[in-house]
């Protein structure tokens, strides 16, 4: 199909950017990479009045490591953080998710940001700063917003953004000592959105036990959700395949998948359990060798 008529802006600044979306407060529509947006466009399932293009905004595609925690910024490419060495080997999770997104193309062109403002239901990224306990930040001519990464994720295509508001940067906090990261996705293709998607982050205490967790996932509800239940149920365990099973089955409750192309709702629901067991095998592996 053929999207909609539209304006077109690209702005050279952030602060231009943020005019033009106080000038035109709910018309406009943030372009970033473009391989989220498009294809909604095409389908006039978004049909804004304006398109504001980012590409030339400067200062929004750095990678940096603080001391308390990693900044990237929203214009980094999937391939440049896939390609940041220092970034996946502390959070492996990372490296996993950013590696599995479409192709090369998409990869070189799609941005961290588009994704994660976007907040489709079945992307990747959204899963994986719920895991992390991630931040987002966000910024209007009224100033920045910090908003966590639980919480953000409000509903199919909705967040905590607003509309005069650019998401500018994703803050990371450094994994602690003895940490151990994954993320698993059932495909149909490679680079297919998940049919389910889990992202796991394990860290062990001293005896070995489980000392905290994250886990979340993605494609089976209305919005990308933090599986509580099962990291509830993780802590102080031994991390075993039985302490697996039993927080597999606890985000396959929290779970409400629909029956589509993908398969059946019971057939996902199988996933998820199948899905999150790996993913907290592979971390809990990684922290022992962390």
């Amino acid at each position: 199909m053929i999207p909609g008529q539209f304006d077109y802006v690209r702005p050279g600044n952030l602060d231009e950017t943020l005019r033009i979306l106080k000038d035109r407060e709910g018309e406009a529509k943030i372009l970033s990479g473009g391989y989220s947006l498009i294809p909604l466009l095409k389908l006039r399932l978004a049909q804004p009045g304006l398109l504001v293009d980012i590409q030339a905004v400067g200062g929004l595609d750095g990678i940096i490591r603080t001391d308390d925690d990693w900044r990237i910024g929203s214009r980094a490419t999937h391939r440049s953080i896939l390609e940041h060495a220092g970034l996946t080997a502390e959070h492996a999770l990372i490296g996993d998710a950013a590696s599995g997104i479409g192709d090369p193309q998409v990869r070189n062109w799609g941005t961290i940001g588009g994704s994660v403002a976007h907040a489709d239901p079945g992307s990747d990224w959204p899963a994986v700063l719920l895991a992390l306990r991630a931040s987002v930040v966000v910024r209007s001519l009224d100033g920045e917003r910090v908003l966590p990464a639980r919480g953000f994720f409000l509903d199919t295509f909705q967040t905590g953004i607003e509309p005069t508001e650019v998401l500018t940067e994703i803050r990371i906090p450094h994994a602690a000592p003895r940490t151990g990261s994954a993320y698993e996705k059932l495909e149909r293709r490679a680079g297919d959105f998940a049919t389910v998607g889990v992202a796991a982050v394990l860290t062990l205490a001293a005896d070995g036990s489980i000392a905290a967790a994250g886990v979340a996932l993605t494609a089976v509800n209305d919005a990308p959700f933090a599986a509580t239940d099962a990291e509830a149920a993780l802590l102080g365990a031994r991390p075993d395949n039985d302490a697996f099973a039993t927080a597999a089955g606890a985000a396959a409750a929290q779970s409400k998948p629909v029956s589509d192309s993908h398969g059946p709702a019971d057939y996902k629901l199988a996933m998820v359990r199948e899905i999150t067991a790996r993913a907290l095998r592979q971390a809990a592996a990684r922290a022992h060798g962390a």
